[in-house]
């Protein structure tokens, strides 16, 4: 039905340990939020009647489901957008351009491949979704509705990946224009929801914005009542914004690829010879002026030329946009027109930009590894006479430059709370600080990823889960603590089995070519310090303890990642690669 492409995927997929244990972390995951929701409400007070337990189980699915959605629209854009760009770093989407295939077996092919692993996780998480339903408090239509929302949310953020992939030849251009693009789009419909935009009618952000109708399906009575159901109209539309994503992918993908750059190399590469009047042209062309080098070779690389793209320019532009709907949202907190209950003024909106732009610059990080070794171009480096310090910081400050907006303006609107009066001079410096320290782990973190895994996709995938596990799934703790408001002496116990399974996976992923006492203590004591970061700051205890212990968490991380890779070079780099780490 999808072509063999899919037909591939489908028979390869089962065959695969990861595709089990993705499964089983996915539901284990889950399955803990929902043991430690229900031991810090035990702790307070038991569920001794049929009202407690529906209570219960009602508060839970309206905090799993939303970050149930989160997740799977990661996965599905993320996985969907890199899987083709690692086809074309590798330059085999052209094999599969010159074969037989047509453009839908090719497009709708590799959609329907990337979204095999989030139907498994969809999949396996029905049974643990329908306790909470067998618990009360919860309706079958609930669950029918809420899980239609996240499909229909993860169909249409595959499909901006698979396009975007298509369009674009750059693997961060890729990643970044895909989340800006899901991220605009929600950002859009949220402001028209506000009813800010009186040129869009009232009905339709229920229809198009997947907040909007996730919060219409997980409500117990109807906020909106309307002809057509909100998840119907929302599934609706969002299938029709899908296929037609789908349809220009399929329309343009011979069109888009190969790329413009390849082709000038291919003509290139298959002149057989010039004749004479050529070649005496090609004797007397004054050769353009070399220009002059900077003592390191790779940031001068970084900096003064075009290594990720002119489309770059792209990027800034629709993060400008997003930066601007932040702006709005801001001013209009700020001014008491909006409230987010159990959060200080201000924290959503920069929150939001925080985490966006922290996923950007750790794409840009691990891309400005990996494209050099799937351009085949990392070993030559390595029999250059490049020092480690000259290449790693050079790519650490190539990075700093090329995402200088991404780092600038989210400093920008922190100045401008505090010019609105909404941080002290003294919050502001730490704030400051605590967003510098960040920025330099992500991006250290993408090239620690990008350097200890041969495999481009794993180790974007790799890099970008850490960030959104250290930013998401301990805010998501958190949140049930400040929720339940009981005794957090009582609540922390716990919370341990999340925060220990949590570090043993950032163990697996940090420490698996090159372990360390060093990176295991990281490994460990990076969700500790955000729990006690997140705890201090929603608590308002000291904004000096948040700064603490920050710089020494995320600090020590930084330091136990990046001095491995000055010291002990050529195993940093991944001079030789098993060949089942090739294959994935």
């Amino acid at each position: 039905m999808f072509g063999p492409v899919f037909n591939r995927e489908a028979i390869l997929a089962p065959k695969r340990t990861k595709t089990y244990l993705a499964r089983s972390l996915y539901v284990l995951g889950f399955f803990l939020l929902l043991s430690t929701g229900y031991l810090v409400l035990a702790g307070n007070r038991p569920l001794q009647t049929a009202g407690d337990s529906a209570r219960f189980g009602g508060w839970m699915f309206a905090l799993l489901v939303p970050l149930q959605l989160i997740i799977v629209t990661f996965q599905a854009a993320i996985g969907a957008a890199s899987n083709i760009a690692q086809e074309k770093d590798r330059r085999t989407l052209i094999l599969l351009l010159l074969s037989r295939l047509t453009g839908y077996e090719l497009v709708v092919g590799k959609l329907t491949a990337s979204l095999i692993p989030v139907v498994q996780s969809l999949a396996a998480a029905v049974p643990l979704f329908l306790a909470l339903v067998c618990l009360g408090g919860v309706s079958l239509s609930q669950f029918a509705g809420a899980y239609g929302v996240t499909c229909a949310t993860a169909l249409l953020a595959a499909s901006i990946g698979v396009v975007v992939a298509l369009w674009r030849e750059k693997t961060f251009q890729t990643i970044a224009v895909t989340l800006l693009a899901i991220a605009l789009w929600v950002a859009a419909w949220e402001v028209a929801a506000s009813g800010t935009l009186p040129i869009v009618p009232d009905w339709l952000p229920a229809y198009a914005s997947p907040v909007q109708a996730m919060q219409s399906a997980i409500a117990p009575i109807s906020l909106r009542p309307t002809a057509i159901p909100v998840t119907l109209g929302f599934g609706v539309f969002t299938l029709a914004i899908s296929a037609a994503v789908t349809s220009l992918g399929v329309l343009k993908i011979r069109v888009w690829n190969p790329s413009r750059e390849v082709r000038l190399h291919a003509n290139e590469a298959t002149e057989d010879g010039v004749d004479e009047k050529e070649s005496q042209s090609a004797s007397t062309w004054k050769v353009r002026e070399a220009r002059a080098v900077w003592n390191n070779p790779i940031l001068w690389r970084e900096v003064c030329t075009w290594a990720y793209g002119r489309k770059v320019l792209v990027i800034r532009f629709a993060y400008l946009l997003l930066v601007g709907l932040a702006a709005a949202a801001l001013a209009q907190v700020l001014a008491g027109e909006l409230a987010f209950s159990e959060l200080p003024p201000a924290t959503l909106p920069l929150a939001a930009i925080g985490v966006i732009s922290l996923a950007i610059v750790n794409a840009l990080a691990v891309n400005a590894i990996t494209s050099e070794r799937d351009g085949l171009a990392l070993d030559l480096l390595l029999a250059t006479d490049l020092e480690p310090k000259e290449f790693l910081f050079g790519k650490i400050l190539g990075v700093l430059f090329v995402a200088k907006e991404m780092l600038v303006l989210p400093l920008l609107l922190i100045g401008y709370v505090w010019y609105a009066g909404g941080l002290t001079g003294q919050n502001l410096v730490f704030t400051v600080l605590a967003t510098a320290v960040l920025y330099l782990f992500v991006i250290v973190l993408g090239i620690h990823c990008g350097l200890n895994y041969a495999n481009s996709r794993t180790a974007l995938l790799t890099s970008l889960g850490t960030v959104f596990f250290l930013c998401l799934g301990i805010a998501i703790c958190m949140v049930i603590m400040v929720s339940f408001r009981g005794a957090f002496q009582l609540q922390l116990a716990p919370f341990l089995a999340i925060i220990l399974g949590g570090g043993a996976g950032l163990l697996a992923s940090l420490g698996r070519r090159n372990p360390s006492p060093a990176i295991s203590l990281a490994s460990f004591g990076l969700p500790f310090a955000t729990f006690y970061a997140i705890t201090t700051f929603l608590l308002q205890r000291g904004q000096l303890w948040v700064l603490v212990a920050v710089s020494v968490g995320y600090g020590f991380a930084t330091l136990a990642m990046l001095i491995p890779a000055l010291s002990d070079f050529d195993v940093a780099m991944g001079r030789s690669h098993s060949t089942t780490e090739e294959g994935e």
